[in-house]
């Protein structure tokens, strides 16, 4: 923002070769055979960019993957600088005497497929050195795991101590602990269900609609355009669309009421204050994220069944042989209570759910660090 208003976003706010670098570091996978994706497509040479913390034990017994949710990437912990244009989304919950434990554990956490903070995904260039764009194909949950997998060869970790992650990230921590029980010792899942329910469908399917309703997106071919010429008024309404059911009707009533925006006069065509949260929150992530990275990572969250291909969500579960916490908040709309409890119903090896009380609903994973950190710390001790 500048004092006159929104300055004018790139045309992608995606991570590109050439700029700096900050904490990531990056390896390449599937070089000698493609990624068969679960939807038929292939995927070959995919880059990851993963931050780390901590120190790899002798024998790999240490390692603790987190996983990011939605519009997250790989910088987890850490201050802001060039490469990073905002700190770590979990600073609390990892370091030197934090729940997740640095002087402990060798953290790891990747960028997702599909993603496009230097992760393979549609900003990325593909085999003739243009984005891929509208050439990106569909991609899974369960896809992005058998990346995450791979990682974890390259790095020479054969079994998590834990895999940890609460919405988008949860869907990933959960695939982990079906689809390669024996490489996951214990598992904290937070905010997420077994697979996408009606609702949470039909709220992404929305926003994917505002994305690809921007005639900036050019079906998915946008990447040439100059700055402000890319689907940043679609991406900021789905921002928009997700922002509400992240939250509360509590928690934006008690934040902002019927407040105007300053001095504007919503009679006279100015707006209300929580309009310019909204709004604010959309230009943000446009300077940060791609718009067809939230395409793809919205499909793919819309795919998220773990019971699809493995005789449902009962017999799917039933393999998990990890240790598995699992949290859910009291207020969160967009996942409910009730997928938790279907979770630890399902999982053999499942304690009870533990409820944490906030009135930020489903960002309370992220929000509510003290809570949610003592589900962690016990899961780890």
């Amino acid at each position: 923002m500048t004092a006159s208003g929104p300055s004018v976003p790139p045309v992608t706010g995606a991570w590109r070769p050439g700029d700096p670098p900050g904490n990531r570091r990056f390896v390449t996978v599937f070089d000698a055979r493609p990624h068969v994706l679960e939807a038929g497509g292939r995927l070959e040479h995919v880059t990851v960019a993963y931050e780390s913390w901590g120190t790899l034990a002798p024998d790999g017994a240490n390692a603790v993957l987190v996983l990011h949710a939605l519009t997250g990437d790989s910088h987890a912990a850490g201050p802001a600088g060039p490469g990073h244009r905002h700190p770590g989304w979990w600073n609390p919950m990892i370091g030197p005497g934090a729940p997740i434990d640095t002087d402990r554990f060798f953290v790891v956490c990747p960028n997702v497929l599909g993603g496009c903070q230097g992760t393979t995904g549609p900003a990325s260039p593909a085999g003739d050195g243009r984005p891929y764009g509208s050439r990106f194909p569909t991609i899974t949950i369960r896809d992005q795991v058998v990346v995450e997998a791979a990682l974890a060869d390259h790095l020479g970790i054969g079994r998590w101590h834990a895999v940890i992650g609460g919405s988008m990230g949860g869907m990933r921590a959960l695939e982990w602990a079906v689809g390669f029980p024996e490489r996951v010792a214990r598992g904290v899942i937070v905010a997420v269900g077994a697979r996408a329910t009606a609702e949470q469908i039909a709220l992404c399917s929305v926003q994917i609609r505002a994305i690809a309703g921007d005639p900036e997106w050019r079906g998915g071919d946008y990447y040439d355009a100059p700055p402000g010429g890319g689907p940043h008024r679609g991406l900021s309404v789905a921002r928009g669309l997700g922002q509400i059911s992240y939250r509360t009707e509590l928690e934006l009533d008690d934040r902002f009421g019927r407040d105007h925006q300053g001095n504007e006069r919503p009679l006279e065509g100015g707006r209300y204050a929580v309009e310019s949260y909204l709004e604010y929150h959309g230009h943000k992530l446009a300077e940060r994220f791609d718009a067809n990275t939230y395409i793809a990572l919205s499909d793919a969250m819309n795919h998220h069944d773990v019971g699809r291909g493995r005789g449902g969500i009962a017999t799917a579960l039933g393999r998990v042989t990890a240790e598995v916490s699992v949290a859910g908040m009291a207020t969160d709309r967009l996942y409910p209570l009730r997928l938790q409890y279907e979770l630890a119903e399902l999982i053999p090896t499942a304690a009870d759910v533990v409820v944490i009380d906030s009135p930020t609903g489903h960002d309370g994973f992220l929000v509510e660090t003290e809570a949610v950190g003592k589900v962690i710390r016990s899961a780890l001790a």
